[in-house]
């Protein structure tokens, strides 16, 4: 069980401290989704969705995620309380945004912090905006706009060891990825055949700013270890959905969800722009429909953040953020995991 602590009333007033521990609930008086880890002067800020309870239609669609704000969850070491900060960045503060901010990442450059997050714009198109801040736990600011040429959902950030920062992103079904194979929005596009190649996850450089694509959108290809891609009807294989890039002694680490299998699993490269070879599993299936991650190192360790729906009995728009330890072999490739074993 998760332990409540004392803490000041300054600290409570904000949220919530609780002990955190390894495959339990990081939080449990709200729902918490979609963790994206960073270390920010040492510390472990964990960036979150945050679902709500209700009773609307669970589908396909995505309809059954109805988040409206994030919250930043933070633990000055792996094993101290979890603090949650509170509200960091809300719907009704971001002009072009309509309803659904699904899962955020924030990265930092030259001290000041960047949070970027998918919604739906007032078509109902996801796009993908920035909000920007002064310290790692908020508030956020959001620009008035979405980024330009941005599409489909969960951006997770990489800035690699030349100062070059990437943003990768896209979604299958509710995340609306494959209405997009034109470059414009097709509202109703042909399925995909089971023996096409399978869609990739987009990835762009960002400029100076960090509020706008440097150069062009490109898809990144994933292949199997014969250099043939994987397609689209490999589902244990195949890119779904929460892309996330980390370098491990110099090679370039791409995972991701496999969405209707339940998986969460990894290719490796020798660039951030790909191609991908794919090599295993990282995650087998958690409690609840999604499952989405991000990787951090910190102290030395290597550390999986992750969401299940163990918290609200199995109800896949209530979750909640999770960790385990993260280990590789002497080959580099990671070793798979079970959720509920230790």
């Amino acid at each position: 069980m998760i332990k409540l602590v004392s803490a000041s009333k300054a600290s409570l007033e904000r949220g919530f401290l609780f002990m955190a521990k390894q495959n339990e609930p990081l939080v449990k008086h709200i729902y918490t989704a979609d963790p994206s880890a960073r270390v920010f002067n040492g510390k472990i800020y964990i960036y979150t969705s945050h679902d709500l309870e209700h009773s609307g239609e669970d589908n396909d669609n995505g309809d059954q995620y109805q988040m409206e704000d994030y919250h930043v969850l933070t633990l000055d070491d792996i094993d101290a309380p979890c603090a949650d900060n509170g509200e960091i960045l809300n719907m009704r503060d971001v002009p072009w945004v309509s309803r659904q901010m699904w899962a955020p990442d924030c990265v930092e450059k030259d001290g000041k912090y960047y949070l970027y997050f998918p919604a739906r714009d007032k078509d109902g198109v996801f796009r993908i905006g920035v909000a920007i801040s002064d310290s790692p736990a908020g508030p956020f600011k959001p620009e008035p706009d979405f980024i330009k040429g941005s599409h489909s959902i969960d951006p997770g950030l990489f800035i690699d060891d030349d100062g070059s920062c990437y943003i990768y992103f896209g979604g299958l079904w509710g995340g609306q990825l494959e209405k997009w194979q034109t470059g414009e929005f097709v509202a109703n596009p042909a399925p995909i055949p089971e023996d096409a190649d399978a869609l990739g996850p987009k990835m762009a450089r960002l400029s100076p700013d960090m509020k706008s694509f440097a150069a062009d959108i490109k898809e990144i290809k994933i292949i199997d270890e014969n250099g043939n891609p994987i397609k689209a009807g490999d589902e244990d294989r195949r890119y779904f959905e929460d892309p996330w890039m980390h370098k491990y002694n110099g090679k370039y680490y791409l995972s991701y969800s496999t969405g209707t299998t339940h998986y969460i699993v990894y290719a490796t490269g020798d660039s951030p722009e790909g191609p991908f070879i794919y090599q295993g599993r990282i995650l087998e299936p958690v409690i609840g429909w999604t499952t989405h991650h991000s990787i951090v190192e910190h102290k030395g360790k290597w550390y999986l953040f992750y969401h299940d729906s163990s918290l609200s009995g199995g109800i896949s728009h209530r979750r909640c953020v999770k960790f385990r330890e993260l280990k590789y072999d002497a080959d580099g490739r990671i070793i798979t995991m079970k959720p509920y074993e230790e």
